[in-house]
C-alpha cells in the first residue's frame, strides 16, 4: 500500500454516502481539497492586497507578479476586449496553480489529477466560448468553420476537420492538464518507492538507494515547474479560445 503510486489518486468519502433522491451523495477528499484550494487563493489575495505599501513586502510582490502576469496574458491575446474575461481567466488560472502546487505536498490530494475535474473545467471553457460567439454574433460565428478563400470543391472537408478541431478541443485541454499531473506523481512516487525499498535492504541497499533519491529531487523541482506552467497553458489556451468567440476570422 506505502508503494502502491495509484493510491494517491483514489477518492474516498469522508462524510456519507447519503441517499438523495435515490442517488448516493457524499463528501470526498476531492470536495474537501477544492474547498481548501478556493479558501487557500482567496484568502492569500486578499492578505498580499490588504495592505498597499509603497515598498512591497513579499507577499504582496508575489501577488503583483501573479495578478500583472495574467493581465499581460489577456491584454496581449485578446487586446481591449480582454479586460471583461480577465476574472475568469484570473479565477482558472489561479485554480489550477494552486490545486497543482498542493498537490505536491506528501499526503495532498492533487485534484487535478482528476479527468472528471480537468473535463469539466475543459467542458466550461469551451462551453462559454460557443455561448459567447452566438451572443456577440449570431449565427455569424459558425464562419469560424468556413475558412475564406478555400476552393468549393474541397470547403465541405475543411470545415468538417474545423468542426472535429473545435471539438476536440475540451478533450484536449482536459487531458494535457490530467495526464501531466497524473504521470508526474506516479514516476514520482515510483522513484520514492525505490528509495524506501532499497533503505530496507541495509548498508548496501542506503547505498544503492542514493541514485534514486537524487532523481526523487530532481523530479520534485521539475514537478513544481510543470505546476505552473500546467496553470499558464490552460489560461492562455483559454484566452486563444475566448479569443475565437471574439473574432471568427481566420
Amino acid at each position: 500500500m506505502v508503494n502502491d503510486p495509484i493510491h494517491q489518486f483514489r477518492i474516498h468519502n469522508i462524510f456519507g454516502p447519503w441517499n438523495i433522491f435515490g442517488h448516493e451523495i457524499g463528501f470526498t477528499n476531492s470536495n474537501l481539497f477544492m474547498g481548501i484550494i478556493v479558501l487557500l487563493t482567496v484568502g492569500f489575495l486578499l492578505a498580499a492586497s490588504a495592505k498597499r505599501a509603497m515598498v512591497p513586502g513579499r507577499m504582496q510582490s508575489v501577488g503583483e507578479l501573479w495578478y500583472n502576469l495574467i493581465h499581460n496574458m489577456v491584454d496581449n491575446v485578446l487586446g481591449h476586449e480582454g479586460a471583461k474575461f480577465f476574472p475568469l481567466v484570473f479565477s482558472l488560472f489561479s485554480f489550477v496553480l494552486v490545486a497543482n502546487l498542493l498537490g505536491m505536498f506528501p499526503y495532498f490530494f492533487t485534484v487535478t489529477s482528476q479527468v472528471i475535474v480537468t473535463a469539466s473545467l475543459a467542458v466550461f471553457v469551451v462551453a462559454l466560448v460557443v455561448v459567447i460567439g452566438i451572443y456577440k454574433h449570431g449565427l455569424g460565428w459558425f464562419k469560424l468553420f468556413v475558412p475564406s478563400g478555400v476552393p468549393m470543391a474541397i470547403l465541405p472537408f475543411i470545415s468538417l476537420i474545423e468542426i472535429i478541431s473545435f471539438l476536440s478541443r475540451p478533450i484536449s485541454l482536459g487531458l494535457r492538464l490530467f495526464g501531466n499531473m497524473l504521470a508526474g506523481h506516479i514516476v514520482l512516487k515510483v522513484f520514492a518507492g525505490f528509495v524506501v525499498s532499497l533503505v530496507a535492504l541495509g548498508l548496501g541497499g542506503i547505498i544503492g538507494a542514493l541514485a534514486p533519491l537524487l532523481m526523487a529531487v530532481a523530479l520534485t523541482a521539475l514537478e513544481f515547474l510543470v505546476a505552473f506552467l500546467q496553470a499558464f497553458v490552460f489560461a492562455i489556451l483559454t484566452c486563444v479560445y475566448l479569443n475565437d468567440a471574439l473574432h471568427t476570422h481566420h
